[in-house]
């Protein structure tokens, strides 16, 4: 198996975003169909912060190089395409480390984003209310924590676009010690939200708590609306809704039936975001019936569906009573 690199050309239109070029590895565990899906993914996740990919690539290895994730030889021949391509970012498929970022972009003379830091750059972006905005601010601290390595001070930043936003703009003048201490506040106030959650679900003992969980973009929001006339914020981006919304389907069943919504999954969910919403995700661990939405016009919906089951494992909810409702049939001549 040698090393070589495919390309894969792209022919968006790129005048008024972001041009991006996107890298994922192969290893030998891997299969090139599921690395180039995750890949595709990478990409739809790029497009939601309004971002154009222009050229992708997919290296073999036999693992990652512990300087620059594909070598110095690779990233050299990366650089020169980006200069070619006039690219104003590359994005990985995988989390690199804080040096593996530093010595990219010093070696291809462009920024550099992983999926952890393109997710949370989505997150960051689609934050509306105080609790998500904390909740996402902390996971951002602490994937920052662990990349301040003097990133960018290289690089051109007069510009704007994905990954200079919110906390990227103040990686500079970010030191360890206060990123410390807002994240010993932003976790006493993510406690003291919790703890009020925890008091409203006292109150809700004679209802019956149903959660819809799902892969992002899966319809769980237009669900919730359609099932308890709700106006919950829909839109076809991922991770479009971030905020737990709780609704009663109908006052006159018996018992009463509460409908929650919660955050999208996704292959990879970084796991401090996982950490960081997990007041929120308690809705769906205190339910007692989950409804799994699934895109089933998606071609990875089975994929998405166990990566879903995954998730729900992992936060303790993988034994939980669930209802697999099939959404978007519309879209598919067949549904198996």
């Amino acid at each position: 198996m040698n090393n070589r690199v495919e390309r894969k050309k792209r022919t968006e239109s790129t005048e008024d975003t972001d041009k991006i070029l996107t890298i994922g590895v192969q290893f030998p565990h891997d299969s090139e169909d599921d690395v180039r899906t995750s890949l595709e993914e990478l990409g739809r996740l790029l497009g939601t912060l309004g971002g154009t990919v222009v050229d992708s690539f997919i290296q073999k290895r036999k693992s990652p190089d512990p300087a620059m994730f594909i070598g110095k030889g690779k990233a050299e021949e990366v650089g020169s395409q980006v200069k070619e391509l006039k690219c104003d970012l590359i994005a990985f498929d995988h989390e690199l480390s804080g040096t593996q970022q530093k010595n990219l972009e010093k070696t291809t003379g462009c920024r550099v984003m992983d999926r952890t830091g393109v997710i949370l750059d989505i997150f960051s972006s689609h934050a509306r209310t105080k609790e998500a905005k904390n909740q996402v601010e902390l996971a951002s601290l602490e994937y920052l924590a662990t990349h301040l390595t003097g990133r960018w001070t290289h690089l051109e930043r007069q510009r704007g676009g994905i990954g200079l936003r919110g906390l990227g703009e103040k990686q500079i003048e970010l030191d360890r010690r206060q990123i410390r201490i807002r994240i010993s506040k932003l976790k006493e106030e993510i406690e003291h939200t919790a703890e009020a959650r925890a008091v409203q679900r006292r109150h809700r003992h004679p209802f019956v708590g149903v959660a819809i969980v799902g892969y992002t973009n899966a319809g769980k929001s237009t669900v919730m609306n359609n099932l308890t006339a709700s106006q919950v914020y829909v839109d076809d981006r991922l991770f479009a809704t971030l905020d737990s919304t709780v609704r009663i389907i109908d006052p006159k069943t018996r018992p009463p039936i509460l409908l929650s919504d919660t955050v999208g999954f996704i292959s990879r969910l970084p796991h401090s975001l996982v950490a960081s919403f997990r007041s929120t995700l308690q809705e769906v661990l205190e339910a007692d019936l989950l409804l799994h939405i699934v895109d089933v016009s998606s071609e990875n919906y089975l994929d998405q569906i166990d990566v879903t089951k995954k998730v729900l494992e992992d936060i303790g909810a993988g034994d939980k009573p669930t209802l697999l409702v099939f959404n978007k049939v519309d879209f598919k001549s067949t549904l198996l």
